[in-house]
């Protein structure tokens, strides 16, 4: 079974080395809208895949980062990045292009790895991520799966080659959830009072 979540966030990039002159030369913004589908092959102790009230918490933070920012490639020109972080109080910088492509290829990363180190705690079981879609414009989105994730013909993903302003980190519920994700170490899940024996 599968179940979606929709998240929202307006960013502003560059996308170098692109077919449009507009779009690779011009700072340009995009209303994003990013579907997160999960799947599990049996449900937790609610009787759900996972609960949606758990996206809301590190997984929507890390989504949100991209909120009201600029996000851009750690290989653009060096003036043009230190303009960004001079100029922005919320800025992300990528390892990749920040295309669409990319974008679904990050979050589906992160969120990908934040779900691995949750600890459980309402019977969820075989919880993953099925695909991430990232919707860039209304009419056309990206969709990657867990081979596009380690596909380095796409560009290799590594935790420690992503850095976020300091406001960004200020507005996480937890402030310290990138150094916990770098670090291997666990989220931990609510605890569940069982109502009903199952």
């Amino acid at each position: 079974m599968r179940i979606r979540k929709l998240f929202k966030f307006e960013n502003a990039h560059i996308v170098r080395n692109c077919s449009s002159d507009r779009c690779k030369r011009s700072i340009h913004g995009h209303s994003y809208q990013v579907e997160l589908i999960l799947e599990a092959h049996r449900l937790d102790h609610g009787q759900m895949v996972y609960d949606f009230g758990l996206l809301k918490g590190n997984i929507k933070d890390i989504i949100d980062s991209f909120d009201h920012a600029i996000t851009f490639w750690d290989k653009d020109d060096p003036s043009y990045i230190q303009a960004c972080k001079d100029f922005s109080a919320r800025w992300v910088s990528l390892p990749v292009s920040p295309s669409a492509e990319q974008f679904s290829r990050v979050i589906f990363f992160w969120a990908d790895a934040i779900l691995k180190q949750t600890q459980m705690q309402n019977g969820e079981q075989d919880v993953h991520l099925h695909s991430v879609i990232v919707h860039e414009t209304a009419t056309g989105y990206a969709q990657c799966f867990g081979d596009d994730v380690t596909n380095e013909q796409m560009g290799k993903l590594d935790l420690a080659d992503f850095e976020f302003s300091e406001q960004v980190k200020a507005e996480w519920g937890d402030p310290m959830m990138y150094d916990k994700l770098k670090s291997g170490k666990s989220f931990i899940n609510p605890s569940v009072d069982l109502q009903v024996q199952v």
